[in-house]
């Protein structure tokens, strides 16, 4: 169980995390992406390469194994992904989020 602390009227005290409270079946504080026009939670690369490409997004091959990009013709902007979904964590989400807004947000799991 976590616990975070809070200030309320000049008093820091602990406090159980809210945030953590009932999710046995999944890590605490873990996230998942949405892609916010149909509701689906990306739960694999193909399905967020499919999203991307929808919103143009291209695979950008260099020769990097290590992990996957994506670049649209039309920005300077540069997504970079570990090649094992397993790693895909929320600061990869919000790096997605962030350049695509309004297109995908992050919730809890």
């Amino acid at each position: 169980m976590s616990s975070v602390w809070v200030l309320r009227n000049g008093v820091v005290r602990m406090v159980e995390n809210p945030t953590t409270k009932g999710q046995s079946n999944s890590k605490p504080g873990s996230k998942v992406l949405v892609f916010s026009p149909s509701g689906e939670v990306i739960n694999s690369y193909s399905m967020l390469e499919a999203k991307l490409s929808f919103l143009g997004w291209e695979r950008f091959i260099d020769g990097d194994s290590a992990s996957l990009r994506f670049h649209k013709r039309s920005c300077p902007d540069l997504i970079s992904l570990p090649n094992d979904f397993a790693k895909f964590n929320s600061i990869y989400m919000y790096d997605i989020v962030m350049k695509n807004r309004n297109m995908f947000h992050v919730m809890d799991a």
